[in-house]
């Protein structure tokens, strides 16, 4: 049973794959990290932290790793014995009862399953890791869906087959809460590194003047999953319920919260997209 405000994705995954949004209601967190606050590097008291991420393990019935994000592109293959803290934007399993799981408060979580339920991924796609912006500002030659993508298809090929074309119409997606498009400004060099790998990203900025524009996490997301040949995608549609700055009372958001509280950690928890097999 889980939180009576938590979301549970509306898609037609199969009925061994289970999934989870997380909101900030439901924990044992004071403010300004009230309540439900599972992120460790936010300045929250650990035994908080620890009790919260216990609590969801609790709920779901299944070990969630919680990666290092780095808003980057790497993938990681999760077991058992994938410690808490190991570096990644993105991880895979195919063992029952793991949970990928992906911590935001403003970027966008992505959950990935297949149609026979064999495997399932879960990525952190942040607008520098969603268009493959390295720390530098170098652009990648593929971003993290298309990491994830290519280590989703891989956990499910038959030797000797072609992964793209089989797996591509098998996959289901899940986009969960983030900032929304009336929410995110951002400078035309994001603009720029979106359109450098597909010009066609134009369509999901609005320019607001002085070189600034709004952007659209979620439909940018959406366009470079379909052009991976991702069809079936749910969840957040670019709606204001999806909107993670527009909805203080239940989401957290990093970029409305920080430097609010004057502690020196920008502060606000982080909620956790969950998916894993039953």
């Amino acid at each position: 049973m889980t939180s009576p405000d938590w979301l549970t994705p509306n898609w037609p995954a199969p009925a061994r794959v289970k999934a989870v949004f997380t909101t900030r209601h439901g924990g044992l967190s004071e403010a300004p990290w009230d309540s439900m606050n599972l992120g460790d590097h936010v300045g929250d008291v650990p035994v908080h932290v620890h009790a919260n991420r216990a609590l969801l393990q609790k709920t779901m019935g299944a070990q969630a790793v919680f990666l290092k994000q780095v808003h980057g592109v790497g993938v990681e293959q999760l077991s058992s014995t994938t410690p808490d803290g190991t570096v990644a934007d993105a991880c895979v399993t195919t063992q029952r009862g793991l949970a990928c799981s992906i911590m935001v408060a403003d970027c966008l979580p992505v959950l990935l399953t297949n149609t026979d339920g064999t495997a399932v991924a879960a990525a952190h796609a942040g607008w520098r890791g969603l268009a493959g912006v390295d720390a530098s500002g170098k652009l990648a030659e593929k971003g993290v869906l298309e990491s994830v993508f290519a280590a989703f298809q891989g956990s499910n090929q038959p030797p000797g087959q072609s992964i793209h074309a089989r797996a591509a119409p098998e996959i289901i997606a899940w986009l969960g809460p983030c900032i929304g498009p009336t929410a995110f400004e951002v400078g035309a060099e994001v603009k720029a590194a979106f359109e450098a790998s597909q010009p066609e990203a134009a369509r999901f900025f609005a320019a607001t003047g002085n070189a600034k524009f709004l952007a659209d996490l979620a439909g940018l997301a959406r366009a470079r999953l379909k052009t991976l040949g991702v069809a079936q995608v749910y969840g957040n549609d670019s709606r204001a319920e999806w909107c993670t700055v527009g909805n203080p009372p239940r989401f957290f958001s990093h970029r409305r919260d920080a430097g609010k509280h004057g502690n020196g950690f920008g502060t606000t928890g982080r909620m956790a997209a969950c998916v894993w097999l039953a």
